[in-house]
């Protein structure tokens, strides 16, 4: 056993500062006021608690800055529930065995409704902003700035809440000679981003328990980190040498590739039945604006009549074509809620926003809280073993290679990357899917989306098959480039640790999700497009300054954090800042200040020791002459 104070493989320390009944923390040291330390046993996924004493750092042991992590890494309070519990009799066996197997029908249930209240609620925001998505694709001059193009990729794919929506839109313009193909490459990378908005909206219904929050939201942004890291990488690139452009121009002059039928429909075929009682919509109204036609501006989104059989239509400007070839022949009325009543578009689009919400929202609790009853004692280690166990050596690499393929598969079925990551999400909350394995299989997702664009393209007629095909493999060469930057080194997997960083941070102030949601995908998307029209003089005034200040943060961070000897005395800590400038807390007071009506105080789990927040600790000021206390203090 190591003394107070001794550093593994290097020379004993000076003693710590105390503050209060807590020692404050040095480079690699904070005090845990509990007698208990939690510990993951070697070779598996299960942690326990240790007795009371300072413990080293192992390759066992918590990793410094991961407290929080290794407190809630498992599930413990759904696997000590049922511990607890005395052996039930047969009876009450089959009792609990009973009401088990009604759970699962109506978590299915359940599930039917989340999934397609997330495509009311595409179609809710395609009411509100659907025109003026079209309206900003209508201009080629903005979009032929490779910045420009990126933040339009965003920004309407956060309007539609439908990358699919979005890239339809681009391949019809490109395959009608409107856009050039390398100027829809940005545009596609955008839309790319803009898709993990969803998950991330998703993440905000668990903000009521701190730990859930901090996982859900780890595991939502991750998608985020990999989609922004990937773009500051091949963006740039495909600007200097067109990269995607020439990769995907030699694939498609390459084979002799024959335009097919349309796209399967595979949840569609359960899901559509639902939903087109609820709202229908004309889409092509949105391609047409985009595409400079002004026939249809005045025309609702909202459908009002419909075709028995309508002609075979495979792209959408063909169904354009189609519509105005059905204006002498039989219609009759749809048949959904909003048919008749005469309301305007965004008048709809606001209500079945605030519907499909409520649903959103309500199906996630109650999913939720049948997960929670549903995956407790065993059932809980179980699933997660086999979720989150590798592969035996010497296949340990293939596991998340594998979970790539399970990921693009499943959102091969669902047809929307946005629905099997949203509903992954509750899962890595709970803790049953680790953020480790949330990875790739959010990678994977990103992958099946494009198999789906690449179908759809194949459904192109003749004319148009080469460009649309060119644009639906510049999709899937994005997230392939991304993978081999992201992925296949364990160092190289810089996403889950933002998303961890992401998530300690809404752990300890939750009201940060909301302003990341705003930033990300609204304030600074804004920015740039603002900046990116003023000239590429302006750009490169604001945006090199800007990034040469973001790299030095970043740098002196990484060297606060593992080398601070490296640095002078005054830039060691942040302290010489103003607080506002390196911490949220005076920022934390107002907005806790504002909201002290609303809020109430948190129970404290008895089962795990207090939280620790390690990166708002003071940095230490050893002294030789401070006593310190009689008690222990844990080495993290």
């Amino acid at each position: 056993m190591m003394s107070y104070g001794e550093r593994v493989g290097g020379p004993a320390v000076s003693p710590l500062p105390v503050r209060g009944r807590h020692v404050v923390r040095g480079a690699a040291f904070a005090y845990v006021p509990s007698p208990q330390v939690l510990h993951r046993i070697p070779g598996t996924s299960t942690y326990a608690f240790s007795s009371l004493s300072p413990v080293t750092l192992t390759e066992h042991s918590c990793p410094y800055g991961e407290v929080l992590e290794c407190h809630d890494q498992l599930p413990a309070k759904l696997v000590q529930e049922e511990e607890q519990k005395p052996e039930p009799r047969l009876s009450q066996k089959l009792h609990q065995v009973g009401t088990k197997l009604l759970k699962v029908p109506l978590m299915l249930g359940f599930l039917y409704l989340f999934v397609c209240s997330l495509d009311v609620l595409s179609s809710a925001f395609q009411l509100a902003g659907g025109k003026v998505a079209g309206d900003i694709f209508k201009d080629n001059a903005i979009l032929s700035n490779p910045v420009a193009g990126l933040v339009v990729g965003i920004l309407v794919t956060v309007l539609v809440q439908s990358s699919s929506t979005s890239t339809s839109i681009i391949v019809s313009m490109v395959s009608s000679g409107l856009l050039e193909v390398s100027s829809a490459i940005p545009i596609i990378m955008g839309s790319n981003i803009g898709t993990s908005v969803t998950n991330t909206i998703v993440a905000l219904m668990q903000a009521g328990d701190r730990t859930d929050f901090r996982r859900a939201f780890a595991g939502a942004t991750v998608h985020d980190c990999f989609n922004w890291l990937s773009v500051l990488v091949l963006l740039p690139l495909e600007v200097a040498t067109g990269y995607l452009h020439h990769v995907t121009g030699l694939v498609v002059s390459s084979f002799n590739i024959r335009g097919g039928g349309d796209a399967p429909d595979l949840l569609k075929v359960i899901t559509e039945p639902f939903t087109r009682l609820i709202i229908q919509l004309d889409r092509s109204v949105i391609t047409s604006i985009a595409t400079g036609d002004e026939s249809l501006r005045n025309h609702s989104l909202i459908r009002i009549w419909c075709h028995e059989d309508p002609p075979e239509a495979p792209t959408l400007m063909s169904r354009i074509e189609a519509n105005i070839s059905l204006a002498n022949t039989t219609m009759e009325k749809c048949n959904h809620l909003f048919v008749d009543t005469g309301l305007p578009d965004l008048a709809v689009g606001l209500i079945l926003l605030a519907g499909s919400l409520v649903v959103l929202c309500s199906c996630l609790i109650l999913l939720v809280k049948m997960l929670n009853s549903l995956l407790k004692g065993q059932v809980a280690n179980v699933i997660q073993k086999v979720i989150n166990t590798d592969f035996p050596a010497p296949f340990t690499w293939v596991t998340g290679y594998f979970a790539m393929v399970v990921g693009a598969s499943m959102t091969f079925v669902v047809q929307s990357s946005s629905v099997f990551t949203s509903a992954i999400t509750p899962l890595i909350g709970l803790g049953v899917i680790s953020i480790e394995r949330a990875y790739p299989l959010t990678l994977g997702s990103n992958i099946g989306t494009t198999t789906t664009a690449i179908l759809a393209a194949l459904a192109s007629p003749k004319e148009k098959l080469s460009s649309s095909f060119q644009i639906a493999l510049c999709h899937f060469f994005f997230n392939i480039s991304g993978i081999l930057l992201w992925y296949p080194l364990p160092c190289t997997r810089l996403p889950i640790r933002m998303a961890k960083a992401l998530g300690k941070r809404t752990a300890k102030y939750r009201w940060f999700a909301v302003l990341y949601l705003l930033v990300c995908f609204l304030l600074l998307p804004s920015l740039v497009f603002g900046i990116s029209m003023a000239g590429w003089q302006a750009m490169v005034g604001v945006g090199a300054p800007f990034g040469a200040l973001l790299a030095f943060v970043v740098l002196v961070n990484v060297l606060q954090n593992r080398s601070p000897g490296h640095l002078p005395p005054w830039l060691q800590t942040w302290d010489f800042l103003p607080h506002w400038m390196h911490s949220l807390q005076p920022l934390d007071g107002l907005i806790t200040r504002a909201t002290l009506c609303c809020a109430r105080p948190e129970p404290r789990s008895p089962q795990l020791p207090p939280r620790v927040f390690l990166e708002e600790l003071p940095p230490a000021t050893p002294s030789p002459h401070l006593a310190l206390p009689t008690h222990n203090a844990t080495r993290l």
